[in-house]
């Protein structure tokens, strides 16, 4: 049944227009919409002029994903750090003497030596500094500079760190996310008589390889237009595959041309959006300070000053560890603890090893009027705007999380307390919600005695008895990485995020420090961020909730089409006067009523409350469209709503208000299938799939059956061979197709592209060469030569695919700059 508060039905594809009272003297959003030709006129298409409408689209994406080095304990970087460091001498010594517990070094010394698998995530890796050809040894000596604007200034202070002598000989010691920019700098030099496409193509990724975090990151070659007739997000998914094919490639060229292999150091690259196992339990043994040695990125490349954005990075780490620890006393204040009895957080967090996607998108019509600086949309109207289609589009982000991308997680009976699995949740969510939440959380899970949940003790060895005596399992949730790290973190009464003021998140920030939950130094975190022109180069919005994709060419693809259709509708709504700030409001009850569901999505949990007499006109308009609500017997003055069902009204509300976008788009395929995947979770979205192939490789049927450390593990091992494997194949399938496409193109041989072919393939074709070489690259026994040939070939189609998107009307090849424009996604 619907519920009776909320039933003010409208007619179809009417929404009651708000006026607010915008600060400053600015007109309400509509009229600035109007007033700079981005509103329809009486009787006009609206698609025509809106942002993010067809034609008007382009994206960009960035790519976070995780390393592991497999050998030997003797061999690799890892465990050979932890026990050359002055910290394991200490620890040692400190046991000797009895000023520390014996069980400090036996806990260390198992960790190390307990590895059956011998797979060390995010190690680093040492190799020979002659192994390196000279453009190499530029490209590492450019970039050990303290300022690489000033060679003059000379090396980083750390730079013996990186360098250093082994056996007589020099080497190198540097984390994967650089060795993948310098494999493709080295591959570049290596090769005599490179011709002008493919040298210039490598020159300018150079700079696409962050060293940043804890994991390697890549972001967008060049610059996607989102149009119908190139399949909208497909493109931006096929641009994404190829990159992460060139990845793998370097990783691979890498093991073979600087002897990694054979020195007992295998790299392999792949996605991954949770911190592994092992570098968790690791964290809970070590000192933050010895933790951020070994993981945190020295941030090589990217940069033009590398420590001061490892020091950054060093600052980012310590904000999260202090303020997973000041969880504690929220979770105190909320009432969910509600004695002194707690499990300590790891005074390291890991959240900074969580990896995800973040798709960002530009608006040409909001860009170009920002550019020219017309009257009446600057800085000021593009942040107004922009806040309030953020709020708008916050409500539609449950249709993502573990539809399009999941990230399955394993929670056992004795680690499922409140202080642990809440994650940062206690600073996102308001006390009311985070109760609500955890009441229902409780009850999904498997941990009932008697009838009634019941949570952990402390010790464990009696929540293992416990959990082996009465069954009790614990919980599999969705996407874990979503609450394992600050995602979203909660407005203050006097500072809002949202309100469209210029320089309210930097009040938030200054807000957050005062209560020891962040820091004025850290970008601020947001669901979906305001990509502004003045910083960016380009108006748009950037998407940071997506995980992990099983599938490029159809996940991230069709999340990407929803992600523009969503954006444009917000704009459709403010622009014909629909919804406003004032039916959003700006305090943080609101705002933590609409990101509950966000967050309930990633638990899995079936329902969610919300008041009856809530301010937030815009949620009121969605429950009205809902089916299966009530009144809560439980909270007097809630309504209890469906999660299932609220996506479906999500997908309505879409459907009937955004029919001219969905249409001018071309996206009534997309609509399709996230229609099929809401009425089939568990074996259509991303997040049922990855449980599923999950399972397989534990021989199991059921999740919450299988034991979480082993399911959890059994995940990363999936991730790193058989998903590993299937998003490399897609990928190698494009790269044949589009040479397919390059050769019937008839390319004009103004632009070298005939002897860029035939330098890379001789007088082979080679999409020929491309299938031969895929059994090879796959099991991880390619010859050097095929591999630099594979490469070759993909730098000529990815320089391809830049040319066709600056110039799609133009069948030539055109020289790109070395550094092509691209939307820059955010760090974490």
């Amino acid at each position: 049944m619907h519920l009776i508060a909320l039933r003010h039905r409208r007619r179809p594809g009417a929404l009651s227009a708000g006026l607010e009272g915008p600060p400053g003297g600015l007109g309400t959003v509509a009229g600035i919409l109007a007033g700079a030709g981005l509103a329809p006129r009486p009787g006009a298409s609206c698609p025509g002029c809106l942002p993010f409408s067809s034609g008007d689209a382009t994206a960009g994406s960035e790519n976070e994903l995780q390393t592991a080095v497999a050998g030997e304990r003797c061999s690799v970087d890892l465990p050979l750090a932890i026990q050359e460091s002055n910290y394991y001498a200490n620890v040692m010594r400190r046991a000797v003497s009895g000023d520390a517990p014996e069980r400090d070094v036996s806990d260390l010394e198992r960790f190390l030596a307990n590895n059956p698998r011998g797979v060390w995530e995010n190690s680093w890796v040492r190799f020979p500094r002659r192994r390196l050809s000279r453009l190499g040894e530029q490209t590492l000596r450019g970039d050990l500079l303290a300022d690489k604007r000033d060679p003059s200034g000379g090396l980083r202070s750390d730079a013996h760190r990186f360098l250093r002598e082994e056996g007589g000989e020099a080497q190198v010691r540097i984390p994967v996310s650089y060795l993948l920019k310098l494999a493709l700098a080295d591959c570049l030099g290596s090769q005599p008589g490179l011709p002008a496409v493919i040298r210039q193509t490598g020159y300018g990724l150079l700079r696409h390889f962050l060293s940043d975090n804890t994991s390697p990151e890549t972001f967008s070659f060049h610059v996607v237009p989102l149009r119908p007739e190139t399949g909208m997000g497909r493109a931006l998914a096929r641009e994404a595959a190829k990159r992460f094919l060139l990845t793998h490639l370097l990783a691979e060229y890498a093991n073979l041309k600087f002897a990694l292999r054979s020195l007992g150091q295998e790299v392999v690259v792949y996605f991954s959006s949770h911190p592994p196992a092992r570098q968790r339990e690791l964290s809970s043994l070590v000192s933050d300070s010895f933790y951020r040695e070994l993981f945190v990125s020295p941030c090589l490349s990217g940069w033009d000053t590398g420590e001061k954005k490892y020091r950054y990075m060093l600052l980012c780490h310590e904000v999260l560890s202090r303020s997973q620890l000041n969880c504690l006393a929220r979770l105190r204040e909320a009432r969910i603890l509600r004695n002194g009895l707690v499990t300590l957080p790891s005074t390291s967090s890991v959240s900074l090893a969580n990896n995800g996607t973040h798709i960002s998108l530009g608006s040409r019509r909001l860009t170009e009027l920002l550019k020219e600086r017309r009257p009446g949309f600057g800085p000021v109207e593009e942040k107004y705007v922009g806040d309030l289609a953020i709020k708008i589009a916050e409500h539609f982000l449950p249709l993502f999380v573990g539809t399009y991308t999941g990230d399955p997680f394993r929670i056992s009976f004795p680690e499922f307390h409140p202080e642990t699995v809440l994650g940062f949740l206690p600073h996102e969510l308001e006390d009311t919600h985070l109760r609500m939440l955890w009441r229902r959380w409780k009850g999904k899970a498997c941990i009932r005695l008697l009838g009634r949940p019941l949570t952990p003790f402390g010790p464990r060895w009696l929540d293992a008895a416990l959990a082996w005596g009465f069954k009790l399992k614990g919980d599999v949730v969705r996407d874990f990485r979503l609450l394992d790290y600050p995602a979203a973190l909660k407005s203050t009464v006097q500072s809002p995020a949202l309100d469209g003021t210029p320089g309210n998140l930097d009040r938030l920030k200054q807000d957050l420090k005062d209560l020891g939950i962040f820091d004025t130094g850290i970008a601020p975190y947001l669901l979906y961020r305001l990509r502004e022109f003045a910083q960016m180069g380009f108006s748009g919005f950037e998407g940071r909730h997506y995980s992990l994709f099983p599938d490029l060419a159809e996940d991230m693809a069709h999340a990407t089409n929803l992600q523009v259709l969503l954006t444009a509708l917000a704009f459709k709504y403010m622009a014909t006067g629909a919804v406003s700030h004032e039916q959003i409001p700006d305090v943080p009850f609101v705002e933590s009523e609409r990101r509950q569901i966000f967050f309930a999505a990633a638990i899995g949990l079936p329902t969610f409350y919300v008041r009856v007499d809530t301010e937030n006109r815009f949620l009121k308009t969605i429950l009205a469209e809902t089916e299966r609500t009530r009144h809560s017997r439980r909270y007097p003055g809630f309504v209890r709503v469906s999660l299932a069902e609220y996506l479906k009204a999500l997908v309505r509300l879409i459907v009937r208000d955004g029919e001219d976008l969905v249409e001018a788009l071309g996206l009534d395929g997309t609509l399709l299938d996230l229609s099929a995947r809401i009425q089939s979770p568990a074996s259509l979205t991303a997040a049922g799939r990855l449980i599923r192939g999950i399972l397989e490789t534990c021989g199991t049927r059921s999740a919450i059956s299988v034991d979480a450390r082993e399911f959890n593990q059994a995940a990363e091992s999936y991730y790193r061979c058989h998903l590993r494997l299937r998003h490399l194949k897609g990928a190698m399938d494009l790269l044949v197709e589009d040479l397919g496409r390059i050769e019937r193109e008839q390319l004009s041989s103004a632009f070298s592209m005939r002897r860029s072919l035939a330098f890379a393939a001789g007088e082979s074709d080679p999409r020929e060469i491309v299938a031969r070489a895929w059994p090879g690259i796959s099991r991880g026994e390619s010859s050097l030569d095929t591999l630099v040939q594979v490469i070759n070939l993909l730098l000529i189609s990815i320089q391809f695919d830049a040319a066709r998107a600056e110039h799609p009307s133009d069948c030539s090849l055109r020289s790109l700059p070395d550094a092509p424009p691209v939307h820059r996604a955010g760090n974490w």
